[in-house]
């Protein structure tokens, strides 16, 4: 089959791979319809997130057709028009009995490979590194699906694949980041960053009943697409002094209720502290460039919540300070998108939210490397690229 290949940092190439097969017996192979760029590739594209070998197939969300399954799956057949959430789950584990997916205890099986940074082993997850598994990615024709009874959700005919692609990671992550934010009638949640995450994260505050949403950004076409599609105010960090002080003075000197950081390790700012953090990135002295962190941390009111959906390394200069004497609460996760799909899907099909206008290119995946580059490097307005395989 054809599939997209990390060959080195900054290097992919779009190669013939063989195809999956079923490994066990509660596997399923899904012939890939559909799958997109995300934010989060680009960490280990870039050789900040360590544990990709020459070869290696990436991407995490995706819509297809099931084409095979193994002997003991029950409620999935070949036919089947399915979406999979990106972190793998075993559906009989404690954290996946606790609707804790991204924590399941079965899927990784590098475990090794994570206890010594982060103690005990997250889920597997599909093409983003061996430490998180060795899972080949859905940047492919074919993909191999393991637990598919509990990690293959049949789409509604009524929901187009374009609609359902990023009901596999992008609107899910965004919905748990709003939901952390235990949001009551009348609050304001600010957030940084308006890619994919960033604008499911607004969208579903506004569901979740803010009255208020802010977005954070400098890709104007991308603030637009926050006002026009939730109603944002929107701040442009490049054109004012400090954001801070411009949220401070739209809240009344209060802050949000709410922050969310859906940016991550290669964020930008301005001044002195972001050159700083950017010079020790590209000596490897540390993982992260967390300004949108630090400065979620500092806006929000006393007492509030800061929801972290960027993904961090190790994060040089963090603010306890701040958390602890602002009575902060921080909350975090990988996403556990199993809890979420069937609720999305109701949102889609009620008319509430039709995510497909993160798409900003459609290409074939024989083009998947030009289209890394247009989202990477925020070409011709690119918010999300699509492949079809």
């Amino acid at each position: 089959m054809r599939a997209l290949c990390w060959n080195g940092v900054n290097d992919l190439a779009v190669e013939t791979v063989p195809d999956p097969s079923v490994v066990n017996p509660h596997d399923a192979v899904v012939a890939v319809r559909l799958t997109t760029t995300c934010g989060s590739d680009l960490h280990f594209i870039d050789g900040y997130l360590p544990g990709m070998r020459h070869g290696d197939v990436f991407g995490h969300e995706f819509v297809g057709v099931v084409v095979a399954v193994g002997s003991e799956v029950t409620h999935r057949g070949v036919g089947d028009r399915v979406v999979v959430p990106s972190f793998i789950g075993c559906g009989s584990c404690w954290f996946c009995e606790h609707d804790l997916w991204a924590a399941c205890d079965t899927t990784n099986p590098n475990a090794h490979l994570q206890r010594p940074v982060l103690g005990y082993p997250t889920a597997g997850i599909y093409g983003y590194t061996h430490p998180f598994g060795g899972y080949q990615g859905s940047h492919a024709q074919y993909v191999r699906v393991p637990f598919a009874d509990v990690n293959c959700f049949p789409v509604p005919g009524e929901i187009t694949d374009e609609q359902a692609l990023f009901v596999s990671d992008a609107v899910p992550t965004g919905l748990m980041g709003a939901e952390f934010c235990d949001i009551s009638p009348g609050d304001t949640v600010a957030i940084w960053g308006s890619g994919g995450v960033g604008l499911m994260a607004g969208h579903s505050a506004r569901l979740l009943g803010a009255e208020r949403v802010i977005v954070i950004d400098r890709y104007r076409e991308r603030l637009a697409l926050a006002h026009k599609h939730f109603d944002a105010e929107t701040i442009d960090y490049t054109a004012v002094d400090s954001v801070q002080n411009t949220i401070a003075e739209m809240t009344g000197g209060r802050g949000p209720d709410a922050c969310i950081d859906a940016v991550g390790m290669e964020g930008h700012g301005t001044g002195l502290q972001h050159a700083y953090d950017r010079v020790k990135q590209l000596l490897r002295l540390e993982t992260d460039r967390a300004t949108p962190l630090r400065e979620a941390l500092l806006a929000c009111r006393k007492g509030g919540v800061v929801s972290v959906l960027g993904v961090y390394g190790l994060t040089d200069k963090f603010p306890m300070a701040v958390v602890t004497n602002k009575s902060l609460t921080i909350r975090s996760a990988q996403q556990h998108g199993q809890r979420y799909v069937r609720r999305i899907f109701d949102y889609i099909q009620q008319g509430d939210l039709d995510p497909s206008y993160l798409i900003t290119h459609d290409l074939p995946l024989e083009d998947a490397v030009h289209g890394y580059d247009l989202f990477k490097n925020k070409r011709e307005g690119c918010v999300r690229a699509i492949f079809r395989p």
